[in-house]
Order: structure tokens, then sequence, then C-alpha cells
């Protein structure tokens, strides 16, 4: 069956409606934005409950209500241990950061570098963001285009560039104060959209399987291992490297990353900032509670219901039309016989005893899954395998009923959007102040710098663009997102360290400490000697020791001035 013919008339009106709304909604509010302050900083009045949902819908773009309940179906809660760091992150950014920030009045987060150290030093912090944060947009792009090339069948190619000129339209059309606003209602949609979403899944399972028994049954598959205390490396997601490397993650990305930074710095004091990033602090890990909870709710729906081979209906389709058929249909055969003797198991709920039973049919189940995907390669070399990412869009499409699939896809496009929006919108104004305006030598009008960054915007945008048409390459996108970030977030909070806190330390050791860092950090990501989520412990360490050592070694401006005078 064609998946479109699963969006009725209803379905496309909630979409259309949504996108549209965001964009004219966004144009309307920025028709005022005469100036850099109105158009960068939204004018600098919003309200801490604006911050905090800005804050978090910046965050929780269209990956987290894709990969977020598709990573929770295949390895369960642990993963919510990774934002354990955040609450901590978001008291220091409260106490340090934003006071300094609001203090200096800064558009950027990088101009205080300059201040402090020296422009190269605040222009290598700026490209380091650029680089990681224009990566991380195309995903954001990519993201919602999996989900629009499921429903329509559209080639993912044309997708991302349909998605990423839309989002290039609003954001040239709107500043930070649209995104600010537009937000705080889109997390009131995605808020709204995940709590049905959760309920219809608890609807649609059989009436004896109530919440508690449905926990069990997911217990039974360890499902709902939330904690890990071991201090084992290579295991991404642990107490100790949420906390940890969370925290480090957290504070490069809170503190010093441009799209969440100039989202309170539009507060209007520096209390609403505060207020705005202890809101998000206390929501923001329940919120990923409850999203990873939903795909660990699809997993017991499914403990029940058919659930295909691979979630991924492009490498179906392509193994179907292939000669590897026969080969692909036997492990379908398997794959049913399996469910259908977990079905008869859970039929009553879940008994201790049989938890043993549960683990072999779901290790037998695994070894298929891995299977099929060598038969997918086998059909199609160039084809996607990974289907985390389709897992929680193909219980959508195929499990709610009309009007709620709009209502589902409306809230991941509008997480989307926002997300790409901030990204963008963030990368144009590094671009244009930290950069561009920076090293002009005369000075130009406001109006010069409002379009500058409008131009700006598009060529991010575009640059975003092309990053999406190769993110199918690689794993979870929520992971890459992250092991994105972390391969450069931990250098620059460093650097932010460093200015804040070891004043002795000049502009030249903390710039040559930041090259050599950047090097070693992905040398070290590049042979996997730690998981992704210690490279930010790591790289604020190395960079911060290593300026510390150079500086040592470096006259200070008392020694060059004697120098200079002898």
């Amino acid at each position: 069956m064609d998946i479109t013919s699963k969006l009725h008339t209803i379905d496309w009106i909630i979409l259309t409606i949504t996108l549209i709304s965001i964009v004219a909604y966004g144009t309307y509010v920025t028709r005022k934005n005469a100036n850099v302050t109105d158009y960068i900083k939204g004018g600098s009045d919003s309200k801490w409950w604006t911050i905090g949902l800005s804050v978090m819908a910046t965050q929780a773009s269209a990956i987290t209500f894709l990969s977020t309940p598709g990573q929770a179906f295949h390895s369960g809660m642990g993963f919510v241990q990774f934002y354990f760091g955040l609450p901590i992150a978001m008291i220091i950014i409260c106490v340090v950061f934003i006071p300094i920030y609001h203090k200096l009045k800064v558009y950027t987060a990088y101009e205080f570098l300059e201040g402090r150290f020296d422009l190269k030093t605040r222009s290598l912090a700026a490209i380091l963001f650029l680089i990681q944060r224009g990566l991380a947009a195309g995903i954001t792009i990519f993201a919602p285009a999996i989900i629009l090339s499921a429903v329509l069948g559209w080639d993912l190619l044309t997708l991302n560039v349909i998605i990423g000129f839309l989002v290039i339209i609003y954001t040239v059309s709107g500043g930070t104060k649209a995104v600010n606003v537009t937000q705080k209602q889109q997390m009131i949609i995605i808020f709204i959209g995940m709590l049905i979403a959760f309920f219809m899944i608890m609807s649609q399972l059989p009436e004896n399987i109530t919440f508690t028994k449905a926990l069990e049954i997911a217990g039974a598959s360890n499902k709902m291992e939330v904690l890990d205390f071991s201090f084992d490396l290579s295991n991404r997601y642990t107490v100790w490297t949420g906390i940890i490397g969370g925290t480090f993650l957290m504070l490069s990305y809170f503190g010093t990353d441009q799209s969440q930074v100039q989202r309170y710095l539009s507060g209007k004091s520096v209390r609403e900032s505060q207020l705005g990033l202890i809101f998000n602090g206390l929501l923001k890990v329940p919120m990923q509670f409850f999203i990873l909870l939903i795909g660990v709710m699809v997993f017991v729906f499914y403990q029940f219901n058919p659930s295909p081979l691979n979630f991924n209906p492009t490498a179906n389709t392509a193994v179907v039309s292939s000669e590897y058929i026969a080969e692909y249909k036997q492990l379908e055969k398997e794959h049913i016989d399996i469910e259908n003797t977990k079905k008869a198991i859970f039929a009553d709920g879940f008994q201790v005893n049989e938890k043993e039973q549960i683990q072999a049919l779901n290790k037998r189940d695994l070894a298929l899954k891995a299977a099929s995907k060598a038969v997918i390669k086998k059909a199609d070399s160039q084809m996607e395998t990974n289907d985390k990412d389709y897992v929680f869009i193909h219980f959508i499409l195929n499990n709610l009923p009309r009007g709620l699939i709009g209502l589902l896809l409306a809230v991941i496009l509008s997480a989307a959007m926002s997300s790409t929006a901030s990204e963008l919108n963030a990368l144009a104004s590094t671009t244009a102040i930290d950069l561009y305006k920076r090293n002009v030598g005369e000075e130009k009008s406001d109006a010069h710098y409002v379009k500058a960054s409008k131009w700006f915007t598009l060529l991010w945008g575009v640059i975003a663009i092309s990053v999406a048409c190769i993110a199918n390459l690689f794993d979870n996108l929520i992971q890459l997102v992250n092991i994105i970030g972390s391969i450069f977030y931990g250098n620059v909070l460093g650097i932010f360290l460093l200015a804040f806190f070891i004043k002795y330390v000049r502009g030249n050791a903390v710039f040559i400490a930041a090259l050599i860092t950047q090097a070693l950090i992905i040398g070290v990501y590049l042979l996997d000697w730690l998981p992704y989520l210690w490279l930010n412990l790591l790289g604020c360490v190395l960079v911060m020791g290593i300026a510390i050592i150079l500086q040592f070694f470096m006259p200070s401006k008392k020694d060059l001035k004697t120098i200079e005078t002898a």
C-alpha cells in the first residue's frame, strides 16, 4: 500500500496550516527589525518563559522526535543519562556566563574573547563554532527529509533542498525575536503532540496490558535499565559519562554556542535570562525521559503487533526488487516466528521465569536483523541499513488515526524548522559580527549589517543543505549531532574557562593551545580511543593545560616592555 494514501485531507490541512503559520508569523513579527539590535538580539525584551521554551526548542530538533524513540526502541532508556549533566551546567552558566555577557552587552559570545585575549582568539572560537554548527544544521535539515521521504516517496536529495530553502526563507525574513516567539508556540504544539502519541500507543495495547505490565514487558528485554554506574569507557552512556562528559558538553553548548547564547542574550534582564535557563534545566531531563519512554512503549506495542525486519521502507523496497528476495523472505519468516512466540508469552503479561527465554528470542532476532542488513547491502551497496530513525515514523504512519498523523508530522516539522532557524540565525550573526564586521576596515550602517546577516543566512543555508545530502552515510542521527559537538565543544569551553578564571594566560598561548587541542581531539576520535562524550572533558582539560604551560614560556607584557625599552 502506498504510504501517501495514509495521509487524509485533514492531515494535509494540519500540516499546511502549521507550515504557513510559521513562515507568516515570522515575517509579520520581523517587520519592525530596523537595526542590528532588533534583528540579532530581538530588542532584548524577552521574558523568562519565552527564553526557556526557545532554548528548549533550539535543542529539540526533529532529530529528537525521530531518533530518540528509535534509540529507546533498540537500546532502552539508558540514553537519558546523557542529559544528567544539564541541570549542573545550567546553574554554572547562570552564575558565571550570563552576568558577564549582559554586563558587556555583547551580540555574540565570542565578542567577550577579544576583550579578554585578542582578535585572532575570538575569530578562532567563532570559526570552530561555525564549523560544528554548520555541520549540525545539515543534520537537522536531513531529519525531516527522512519523514517526507517515507510519506511522499520523494527523493531524499530533492527533499533536503526543498526543506532547506523553506527554512532559509523563514530565517531570512525572521530575526531572533521571531525565532524566540515562534518557538514558544511550537513547543506547546510539541508537548501536546507527544502526550497524544503516548496515550495513543497505550490505548492500542491489549486490554489486559496495563502501563505497569507494559513496563514489566519492556524490562524483560532490558529496555528499562536507566542507570549504569560502571566505569567501562567502551560504554557510551553511563551515569559518569552523563554527569562528567555531559556537564562539559552542556556547558559548551549552552554557554558558548551562539545558537543557544543568542536565545538568552535576548532576555530583558539578567534575571529573566537566568530564570529561562533554570526552567530549561528543570524540564529538559523529564522531557527526554518521556520521549525515550514513548520509544519503549512503541517497542512494547510491537511485541503484540507485527513489525518489519527493517523499518526503512526504501531498504525493503530495494531488496524486494532484487535477486536476494528469497533470502530476505526467509529471514522475515524467522522474524515473524519469533514475534509470534513472544506474543504468546506476553499474552497474560510477563512472568519472571520467562525472562531468560525472552532474552534468547531477542538475541536471535538481533542476529536476524544483522543478517537482513547484510542482504540489503548486497541488494544495494549505497542503501541506508540503519533503521533507528524510521521506527517512530513507521508507527505514526501505520497505527495512528487520520488527523493525528498530520498533527505528529506537524510536531516533528515544527521542531525541525525552529531548531534549524535558530542555527542558521546564529551562524549568520556570528559570521556577520565576529568575522565580517570586525575585519572590515570602515564602519557600515545598521541596515548594511542586517542585510549582510541575511546574505550570510542564505550562504549557511546552502552549506547546511550540502551537509544534509551526505547525512545518510552516518549512523543514528541524534548520536551524530552529539559526536560533532563533542569534537569541537570541549576546546571552545576551555577557551572560555581560561578567559573567566585564569587571568594571567594571554591570547597567544590560548590560540596556539586551541589549535594543538583541536588536532589532538580529532585524532583521538578517529582512533576511537574514548567514547565521544569524554571528548568534551578531554578537550577542555587539554586546551587549558597546554595554554597554562605555554604561558610560562612566553614573555608577559611587562617583559615585552622591558625588551622594547632596552
